[in-house]
């Protein structure tokens, strides 16, 4: 009998499991599970999953299975919950912090305390599990890199998961977890969301912190969020880390009310810009489908729709904040090791932006950066007072194969694909506008395919209320991959 009613209460855990995070996090409020018995759950799913994925590198287990033993959860909306980390940006006391770096996997870095955004994860009641795969620094739209190997996409493991963030995609992706951190700096968020099947929101600039390292990173355009299962668990999360902290450069809007009542709301009739591609790179068929179908569907919830063309986002201007950034990266982790990073310890296109970044002076910095948001407001300019929100596809190609993007690529065409990629994503890093991917089709070969939302500065509001919406008319929670 004992045997009977644990291999029972197993099938119900996992089912549980497969639920988005606020539906778990109510079942382990009734008592059905316990916070151990999900924990234990998402880390057998890990271990049985992530030969096949690599989207965990740094497991851990015995912390997390410590910390809901002693009951030491943090009492918010997702107390007891599995969570991920992605390896990046964002690190958590006494854990592997090596950002996709051989040279700090060799030296074996660990960081000595949470940033604020971990602490914020800990007290909406997260318990992490592991942290996931990136590529070097962040840099790539896959996540391949030399130091952990290839991350692969759930539905289909030979295509790229995206990135920067798609470690944590393809644990989200598999039901590892309900919900992963994830950054965006040029399409870090969305790409992955896109590529997985997932719902993928980058916040308004300054929404939440990236104290106390930093008060910003890679100039503006660093942003930090999740990727999640559900439309109101990425509104719930965005409730729980948002906020600045003291002496941070920027601050976001304040929302009339939590992003979580928001999205019950009706949004009203909406003036949607719709957007089919950028000039620098062809949308394909998969894409534009996806894209029609949600226009459609838009309409028929009574808004209009009509084409947009923005000239402006032929010719994004990202200012000299990556190649710069990269430069101090390598000379603060220099610092950290206590030798000097060269050639021979990151990849080749690492090296050649650090060097790019090595080679400005200050009035070309102040020079790029006039260019930069001299761009911005010619952009959203060109939309604003015409739309309330563009409708655009995430990425304008499906989940490339694993390789396109791999570190050994050659270095022009490697640059030339990754701004393919982000031609329909990196504008709103720039500008700090809010831009959500939501996985509303796929295509014949079982891949999904991401549509783009994006609202003016401060309304994420406006965003879950219409993904929200689509998330009823074309529901995706039960779509599984085949791994």
């Amino acid at each position: 009998m004992k045997q009977r009613l644990s291999c029972y209460g197993a099938a119900v855990i996992n089912d549980v499991l497969d639920l988005d995070g606020l539906a778990q996090a109510e079942h382990v409020r009734r008592g059905d599970v316990s916070a151990v018995e999900l924990v234990e759950a998402s880390i057998a799913r890990i271990e049985t999953l992530n030969p096949a994925l690599n989207a965990v590198i740094h497991p851990l287990f015995d912390k997390a299975i410590a910390q809901v033993t002693n009951e030491e959860i943090g009492p918010g909306a997702f107390h007891g919950v599995p969570f991920v980390v992605k390896d990046a940006v964002c690190h958590t006391a006494g854990d592997p912090f090596h950002c996709g770096m051989r040279v700090l996997k060799e030296f074996g870095y660990k960081a000595r305390e949470d940033t604020e955004l971990a602490r914020r994860f800990r007290a909406a009641g997260f318990v992490f599990v592991g942290k996931t795969n990136t590529p070097e620094l962040a840099l790539s739209a896959t996540t391949e890199p030399l130091a952990y190997g290839a991350t692969h996409n759930p539905w289909q493991r030979e295509h790229s998961p995206g990135g920067s963030s798609g470690g944590s995609a393809a644990a989200v992706a598999s039901r590892m977890v309900a919900a992963g951190h994830a950054n965006d700096m040029g399409g870090s968020i969305r790409l992955p969301a896109a590529f997985c099947g997932l719902v993928g929101l980058k916040p308004t600039r300054g929404r939440s912190t990236l104290a106390p390292n930093f008060g910003e990173y890679w100039g503006p355009l660093t942003h930090e969020h999740v990727v999640s299962r559900s439309v109101r668990d990425s509104a719930a999360i965005l409730d729980a880390i948002a906020g600045p902290a003291i002496g941070d450069p920027y601050s976001a809007p304040a929302p009339s009310e939590p992003f979580l009542e928001a999205l019950r709301r009706e949004p009203g009739s909406l003036r949607i810009g719709l957007v089919q591609q950028s000039g620098s790179s062809e949308t394909h068929p998969d894409c534009l489908r996806a894209l029609h179908t949600a226009a459609v569907c838009l309409e028929e919830m009574g808004h209009r729709v009509a084409p947009l063309s923005l000239a402006a986002l032929d010719e994004v201007v990202l200012g000299p904040w990556i190649p710069a950034g990269l430069a101090r990266d390598l000379d603060r982790w220099s610092e950290v090791i206590g030798r000097p990073i060269g050639p021979d310890d990151v990849e080749p296109f690492s090296w050649l932006m650090a060097e790019a970044g090595r080679g400005l002076d200050g009035a070309q910095f102040v020079e790029q950066t006039e260019i930069a948001f001299d761009w911005n407001r010619r952009f959203c300019n060109e939309w604003e007072p015409f739309a309330d929100v563009l409708l655009l596809p995430t990425s304008p190609v499906p989940p490339p194969r694993l390789g396109t993007l791999a570190p050994n690529v050659a270095l022009p065409e490697l640059a030339q694909e990754l701004a393919r990629l982000t031609s329909l994503t990196s504008a709103f890093d720039l500008t700090g506008q809010p831009a959500i991917s939501l996985p509303l089709d796929w295509n014949a070969a079982g891949l999904p395919i991401g549509v783009q939302l994006a609202a003016p500065v401060g309304r994420e509001d406006r965003l879950f209320q219409l993904a929200a919406r689509l998330e009823e008319a074309h529901p995706w929670a039960d779509r599984r991959p085949s791994i």
